[in-house]
């Protein structure tokens, strides 16, 4: 089984494929056929375009998916300062 190469669409593509959906004419499955797409990446275009009127993960984020963005970057550093004072507590123990 041959595996697809990953293909990156630019934000005007993508419109274009959700407007030819939302006219109806050619239906899902012929859009999806004629432009070699995978089903699950057209249905999430049309989803983010309908909510949002953008195709950025940044911008389709729930409140709770952007506070976990939030919290993970904050425990991140905490777990850097944490080390920092780790080693300097290691270093003045030395002394």
């Amino acid at each position: 089984m041959t595996r697809r190469v990953r293909r990156s669409f630019s934000k005007e593509f993508k419109e274009q494929m959700v407007q030819l959906h939302a006219s109806g004419k050619p239906p899902r499955a012929e859009i999806i056929k004629e432009y070699e797409l995978t089903p699950s990446s057209f249905d999430k275009w049309v989803r983010q375009y309908q909510d949002s009127g953008s195709f950025q993960e940044k911008d389709n984020r729930t409140p709770e998916q952007e506070e976990l963005v939030k919290l993970r970057k904050e425990n991140q550093k905490l777990s850097m300062e944490n080390d920092i004072l780790k080693q300097a507590a290691l270093i003045m123990g030395r002394k």
